[in-house]
């Protein structure tokens, strides 16, 4: 993704300065043309300009739906995470011995290497997927031990319970893998961009052919919205943007455990 690469405040910033030259190249074309369009000219201009008005509002609210539905996700899938790691290490107590100390310790170090790699950039791609790779060594060595403790003790009230929990921090964490990967597709990001312009645009044009123009209210509308397009933006950017999901869950996880201890 080419936006993804840059800055949100560097993309909101050339945004709004594009929207302002626009709209001011449009309002000097329309002074020119003033006194060579009619007035039946005119008002199909305004009525162009409500139409344009009106597809920036819909695609505003539909992009705006889309970056927030997938910040929402996002933080489910850490609750629905810390909860299936909660139910885990809860359920070490139900293995015999050696196998809940070690059970134990490898959710303790899958924890750290979560709450690690929570807080690295998505776009660090080599130190997440070193990150990965100890995740992948921990998961083996836990089913590893949940075998082990099956095998120990084949009961379904004890190793049943805990392999059941174990397939749940599994699943939980690919679940949030790949939300973390989902974003508003560019195409539409892109497309905002250009009825924003082309908005600003008819709305400078407009006001040329009136010869008059509202500079504070045009500057203010401009602002407000491109400050929409920057939370837009920054939602849908885990890890890097102002706009975080709190991570103080799997914090809690630590902490409750070595209260436990």
């Amino acid at each position: 993704m080419v936006l993804y690469d840059h800055s949100s405040l560097l993309i909101t910033l050339c945004l709004f300065l594009a929207i302002l030259i626009a709209n001011e190249i449009s309002f000097h074309f329309g002074r020119y043309v003033q006194n060579r369009t009619d007035d039946e000219i005119k008002s199909l201009t305004g009525a162009v300009q409500a139409s344009v008005l009106g597809l920036l509002a819909l695609l505003l609210g539909f992009t705006f739906s889309m970056s927030m539905q997938r910040y929402d996700s996002r933080n489910q899938a850490l609750i629905e995470e810390a909860n299936a790691i909660g139910t885990a290490q809860l359920r070490t107590e139900l293995l015999a011995s050696p196998f809940d100390h070690q059970a134990k310790q490898l959710l303790d170090s899958y924890v750290h290497k979560r709450i690690q790699l929570s807080h690295l950039d998505l776009t660090e791609v080599s130190q997440r997927d070193s990150y990965f790779k100890q995740l992948a060594d921990l998961q083996k060595a836990l089913w590893s031990v949940a075998l082990a403790a099956a095998e120990a003790d084949p009961r379904a009230v004890t190793s049943g319970y805990f392999i059941n929990a174990l397939n749940g921090v599994f699943d939980a964490q690919t679940k949030r893998t790949a939300l973390l990967q989902m974003h508003v597709p560019e195409v539409v990001i892109l497309l905002l961009f250009l009825v924003f312009i082309a908005s600003s645009c008819m709305l400078g044009y407009s006001a040329g052919l009136t010869g008059k123009r509202i500079v504070t209210p045009s500057i203010l509308i401009s602002f407000l919205i491109a400050l929409i397009v920057f939370i837009i933006i920054d939602l849908d950017r885990p890890r890097r943007g102002f706009i975080q999901v709190d991570q103080s869950l799997l914090t809690t996880l630590v902490e409750v455990e070595k209260e436990i201890k």
